[in-house]
This record gives C-alpha cells, sequence and structure tokens, in this order.
C-alpha cells in the first residue's frame, strides 16, 4: 500500500495555505501551547507536588530527588531516538502521542504511592513514573513544538520564537502558583487527574488537528513568502548537515553546553525552593512566589532576545544568558534578601533560553536532519535538568546548606561562557 503523500496528509482535516494569514503564525500559536502544557513534566510542574510525594511515599528528600535523577537520565538516553522518530513521522504524530503518553503517566504518578509501601520498590515505581513523565513532557512535546516553530520561519525565525517565549516564559513563571491552587482545591491527586485530563485529550486533539511539519509540506514558503525560482533554487541549496557531523562542531557544544548548564541550575532551585526558601525563614508561599517576577522578567526577555536573534550572532545571546544566569545563581543564596536579583538574574536566562534553542541548529544545521540534532540536544539539556536536583540536595545533604553547592554551580556557567566566545559564525545576512 503506496504512503500518503506529506502534502495530502497537510490538508486533512482543512488546507493550510486556504488559512486568511500566513499559517506559520498559527504555529506560533499552537507550538507555544504545546511547549506550555508540557509544564507537568517540566521540574516546575513536578516541584510543587514534591513535599506532597514524601508525605505520601514516606521517601526522603534524598531518595525522591534521585528518583527524580534516574527517571530524568533514563528519558535522556532516550531522547536521540525520539528525535529519529520526529523526523519520520512528523510534528503532528509524535505531539499527538507525547500527549497522551503524558496523560496517562499523571494518572499513575496520582496513584503510585498506593502501589508499593515506602522502600526500593516504592523507588522504583517512581523512578518508571519520572522517566515517562520527562520524557513525554519536558522530551518530547517540548521538542517537538520548538523544532516544528524552527522549521517554519528563517527570516522571522527569532521573532516567531520571541513571541512564543513570551507566553512560554510567562507560562512557566506563573506555573508554580497555579499549580499551588490547584493543589489547594482539588488536592494533589486530583490536580494530577484533572491536568491528564487536560493534556492527554486537549493537547492531544491540538497536536492532531493543527501540528505541521514544514510549510513546503502544505504548498506554502518559509515567512510567507511567495513561490519564486529563487526561493525554490535557495530551499534545494538549503544546507542539511547531518546530526553525525553537527555533534562533532563546537557550534552544537557552544549551544547545547551552555542550555544544559542553565537546565541544570533552574532545575535545582525550582525543585527546592520550597525547601531553600525555609531555611531563610521564608513561608511556603512567600518562596514559590518569586517565580511571578521572573516570569514578568522573562517574557520581555523573550520578545526582545527573539527580536535580536534576527539580527545579532548566536554567541552575544549565549553571553547574555549565562552572564545573566550567573548573577541570580549567586544571589539564590540570599533569596530573601536579594529577591530582585533573583527574580532579574534567572528571568533573564529564562527568556533567553527560548529563542536559542528555537534559532541556533536551524541557522548552523539546516532544517532537513533537524529533529535528529534536537534530540541529542534534548538529551544533554534533560540529563543536566537531572542532575540539577540531586547535586543541590547532596551538597546540602553534606554541607547543611544550599550555599556552597550553589556557590559550586558557578563554575558552569563560567565553562560554558569560555565556549560561547570561542563560537565562530557569519555574519547576519537579512
Amino acid at each position: 500500500m503506496e504512503r500518503p503523500s506529506p502534502r495530502s496528509t497537510a490538508d486533512r482535516p482543512f488546507a493550510p495555505r486556504r488559512f486568511p494569514f500566513f499559517y506559520g503564525w498559527w504555529i506560533v500559536v499552537v507550538s507555544t501551547i504545546g511547549v506550555i502544557l508540557s509544564i507537568p513534566g517540566q521540574t516546575m510542574g513536578v516541584s510543587v507536588f514534591t513535599d506532597d510525594l514524601l508525605t505520601a511515599t514516606g521517601l526522603t528528600r534524598v531518595q525522591l530527588a534521585n528518583a527524580y535523577l534516574a527517571g530524568t537520565v533514563a528519558s535522556g538516553l532516550t531522547l536521540p531516538f525520539g528525535g529519529r522518530l520526529l523526523d519520520r513521522f512528523g510534528a503532528r504524530t509524535t505531539a499527538t502521542c507525547a500527549s497522551i503518553g503524558l496523560g496517562l503517566t499523571l494518572l499513575y504518578l496520582s496513584v503510585v504511592d498506593r502501589l508499593a509501601d515506602p522502600g526500593v520498590v516504592a523507588v522504583l515505581l517512581l523512578v518508571l513514573g519520572f522517566f515517562a513523565l520527562r520524557f513525554s513532557g519536558q522530551g518530547m512535546l517540548t521538542m517537538v513544538s520548538r523544532t516544528m516553530l524552527g522549521r517554519w520561519f528563517e527570516k522571522r525565525r527569532g521573532l516567531s520564537s520571541g513571541i512564543s517565549s513570551v507566553f512560554v516564559g510567562f507560562g512557566f513563571g506563573v506555573a508554580p502558583l497555579v499549580l499551588d491552587a490547584w493543589i489547594e482545591r482539588a488536592g494533589w491527586r486530583g490536580a494530577w487527574r484533572e491536568m491528564a485530563l487536560v493534556v492527554g485529550v486537549g493537547m492531544a486533539l491540538v497536536a492532531l488537528v493543527f501540528y505541521r511539519d514544514r510549510p513546503e509540506d502544505c504548498g506554502l514558503e518559509m515567512d510567507g513568502e511567495p513561490s519564486t525560482p529563487e526561493r525554490t533554487k535557495a530551499r534545494a541549496e538549503e544546507i542539511a548537515v547531518p546530526r553525525s557531523e553537527a555533534i562533532r562542531t563546537l557550534k552544537f557544544w557552544a549551544v547545547t553546553f551552555a542550555l544544559a548548564v542553565q537546565a541544570l541550575v533552574i532545575t535545582g532551585i525550582t525543585f527546592h525552593i520550597v525547601d531553600l526558601g525555609g531555611r531563610l525563614g521564608m513561608e511556603r508561599a512567600e518562596a514559590v512566589a518569586i517565580f511571578l517576577p521572573m516570569s514578568v522578567v522573562s517574557t520581555s526577555t523573550a520578545l526582545i532576545g527573539g527580536y535580536l536573534g534576527d539580527r545579532l550572532r548566536v554567541k552575544w545571546l549565549l553571553v547574555a544568558m549565562l552572564v545573566a544566569q550567573a548573577v541570580g545563581v549567586g544571589a539564590t543564596v540570599r533569596l530573601d534578601a536579594l529577591y530582585p536579583l533573583v527574580a532579574g538574574g534567572l528571568g533573564i536566562a529564562g527568556g533567553l533560553f527560548g529563542p536559542i534553542a528555537t534559532i541556533a541548529f536551524p541557522r548552523f544545521f539546516g532544517r532537513r536532519h533537524l529533529g535528529a540534532i534536537a534530540g541529542f540536544e534534548m538529551m544533554c539539556v534533560v540529563l543536566g535538568s537531572a542532575l540539577g536536583p540531586s547535586l543541590l540536595a547532596l551538597g546540602q545533604d553534606l554541607s547543611g546548606g544550599y550555599a556552597l553547592p550553589l556557590y559550586g554551580c558557578l563554575a558552569l556557567p563560567a565553562v560554558a561562557l569560555v565556549l560561547a566566545l570561542r563560537l565562530r559564525e557569519p555574519a547576519i545576512t537579512r
């Protein structure tokens, strides 16, 4: 049986080329929804449930952090395979499956404490749950959405990713507050079950109906420009660096290491924010509230960063992200007294993450193998996010506080900054 062509499947249930405006801008909307609804699989989505899980499972904080580490590492190691699935089956299929998987995982986690008494089995069950949560949410749904967005734009890739990152940054920033209120209303089990319905059904339908791989599959051109012989020739000559070559370049590792470091420090701080604030005399709600001003800073930074991303080399976005990150991490040691520096530094770094992740690899390596390249990059980012909570938990256990492990984390953006400054890339032409 002959497989349907990309054009025929892209026209179901409607033809994007018949939209009253360029369908790429609708891709911005639905890809943004996809990243936002991955929040249950992101660290800020898990961190609000941490204390409830500790109470329900009877595990120690280190045991829970290590289960999170093991599950996240396992999910990260499978993401290169997920990237190849994206290149083979397309954004619509992979995002739909990821959404359904995330919904089922949330249902599983809502009863995980009832499946075994505290001990090795309980830890293993949590590892399984965290693996599925991180693979489907932070991994696949996020990667598919951002990769799809990068394929629809070229000249406006920075602007489109900046617009998306505004809403993603705000969503991520307010998520802990929203989820905390959700838990207060429905309990932690009820909150996860209701989220399962939103993601497993709602997001799956969004992906199934609206996600599209590339504008060419829909009879369109990138950026909504008219099809001309020159555009057709340029598309035929577009660079297409395979993953095996891309991962041997400084361009790949300068970007990937910086994003992985960002994931490590942010997830570590986010995962332990309640305990970190409590040791400084802050109430739970006060500590979690740091994410609101962070989101305000993040949203404005994302738009500015996206706009500049179309005009500046990626190097300078990386430098700005890493400097801001170092300021925010250092200030977190005195979260109670240096609240504005924490919100400003981590907010700026978080706001630049999305534009950099969307812009860099299509610009450096082309779109043909973008799924495989993004899958390897996401593996490194997820592994970085896996290490953060456990390293901070271990450092806190050994030193009796979070100051020493946080200061130790400052070495990572310093190394990433050296790599970023060595990055060589051509000037931007418009």
